[in-house]
């Protein structure tokens, strides 16, 4: 290619597109064919007709429900409130009854709710529906802590280009204190919109806050690391981890049942899971599973500090060169021969190249 600015455009076009591909394949993969995959029900009642009706439904959804029995309406109750199925079914020749609880995932009531109301209307009598964990008024289909997800996540991974690019004339011990500060800062924006803006937060707001920092954390050091070794790529790389494979799997719209067994996996120990599902807990379900995604959080947060160490570690021998070829002080800058041209392009080259993966990361 003859023109080197065609050719340096093209070059930086690389990026959106192969997001267009990443973010096409990522969110319609996850979200445009929700169907059950081993959704876990159970059906109350001990009876030999109660394990019959169990095993005739299980036979007829195949792979789509796990179908479990219980004793008793509480043990039901009680199985919905620790997560553990999504919906009970307490048969009834009169008044059938559903129970669900849709703070867990909205999605999931839904779900449940359309498997069990055609076996009622078999009967010809009614189906009743309760929620016995429901969300907020202010958020009526538990659909916010997702949203407050995607505001974290973009206050976060878009800091990495300032951190990364404008900052990389700083030492990294600099860099990781302002990333420390970064993420109290973009916590502290998502605890006012979790509570006195949006009220998604009726208790506790001051450990939604502390989940909120440890997930902006995990973040903002993963990517100040990354961009050490990645420097323009750092971005593409901060989508796939923290957007593409984040929201879709985080269970904020679907739960990993709805979702097909990539995403369903992921759920299990990706850091978005973590914070939504904590967060969950600690609203609605009474701590219940809190401890494990906290420790989810934890674990990406170390990540991050690993991946920073060790980049500190790689630039420690390549700024004492760039010290020595470049005094410092006005003594010796004024002892120092001027830049050459093609060390002043150098630099200026990569000013260049720092603004324009600023630029870049801020307008995606």
């Amino acid at each position: 290619m003859r023109s080197p600015a065609l050719r340096h455009v093209l070059t930086h076009l690389i990026t959106p597109l192969l997001m267009c591909i990443g973010m096409g394949l990522a969110y319609m993969g996850a979200f445009v064919t929700p169907e059950p995959h081993h959704l876990p029900v159970a059906v109350v009642g001990t009876a030999p007709q109660a394990k019959v009706f169990a095993q005739t439904v299980k036979d007829t959804a195949g792979d789509k429900l796990d179908v479990r029995t219980v004793a008793t309406r509480a043990d039901a109750v009680g199985l919905l409130k620790s997560r553990d199925v999504t919906g009970a079914y307490v048969p009834s020749g009169k008044a059938p009854e559903l129970l669900v609880a849709s703070a867990a995932s909205d999605m999931g009531a839904t779900a449940v709710e359309k498997v069990f109301t055609p076996v009622a209307a078999k009967q010809g009598v009614p189906l009743k529906v309760t929620d016995v964990a429901q969300p907020v008024a202010d958020d009526p289909t538990g659909q916010g802590l997702f949203f407050l997800l995607i505001a974290l996540s973009i206050g976060s991974y878009a800091s990495v280009a300032a951190l990364g690019a404008a900052g990389a004339g700083l030492a990294m011990r600099a860099r990781a204190l302002l990333a420390l500060g970064v993420s109290a800062v973009v916590s502290g924006i998502g605890a006012l919109l979790a509570g006195p803006v949006f009220h998604l937060a009726h208790h506790d707001l001051t450990a939604v806050w502390g989940m909120a920092w440890l997930y902006s954390a995990g973040i903002l050091f993963i990517g100040v690391g990354l961009h050490t070794f990645l420097k323009r790529w750092t971005t593409l790389t901060m989508m796939v981890l923290f957007v593409m494979l984040n929201f879709t799997s985080s269970g904020g719209l679907f739960r990993p049942e709805l979702q097909n067994g990539f995403f369903g996996t992921l759920h299990a120990f990706w850091n978005g899971a973590g914070f939504v599902e904590g967060v969950r807990s600690l609203l609605y379900f009474g701590d219940d599973g809190l401890s494990r995604n906290v420790w989810t959080l934890v674990f990406w947060l170390a990540a991050g500090l690993v991946v920073t160490g060790i980049a500190a570690l790689y630039e420690r021998p390549r700024k004492a060169r760039h010290a020595a070829g470049h005094p410092g002080t006005a003594t010796e800058t004024a002892a120092t021969p001027a830049l050459t041209p093609t060390e002043r392009e150098t630099e200026r080259a990569e000013e260049e190249a720092a603004e324009e993966e600023a630029e870049e990361t801020v307008g995606v």
